[in-house]
């Protein structure tokens, strides 16, 4: 049941991913959702208002600096969870190697 919930779950996505994807323009026009106000803005505006010469620096750190500090949050704790998972144990393969030979001599 609870594997069901899940296969219809993600066919509900992709099918809505997909839908998405039929909606977007299929050449580049000045209708598409990219070309707005806030584009125009950057590209006219971004460089007087924020006094840098690179105008992709300027958007992320002047215009986006939160959406750029939490996506560098993201990955720094992405990267955190995939070394702590990845990371080597404390104890050496001897020692339990030694273990078993001791325990052999014993018997």
């Amino acid at each position: 049941m609870k594997r069901m919930a899940v296969i219809l779950l993600f066919g509900v996505l992709l099918s809505l991913l997909f839908y998405n994807i039929m909606q977007m323009p299929s050449a580049f026009t000045t209708d598409a959702p990219s070309y707005n106000e806030t584009t125009r803005h950057y590209t006219e505006e971004g460089a007087h208002e924020t006094g840098a010469i690179n105008i992709i620096a300027a958007i992320l750190t002047d215009y986006r600096a939160f959406d750029t500090l939490g996506e560098t949050i993201v990955l720094f704790t992405s990267i955190v969870a995939v070394a702590s998972v990845l990371r080597m144990a404390k104890t050496p393969m001897k020692e339990e190697s030694d273990e078993l030979e001791e325990g052999d001599v014993d018997e």
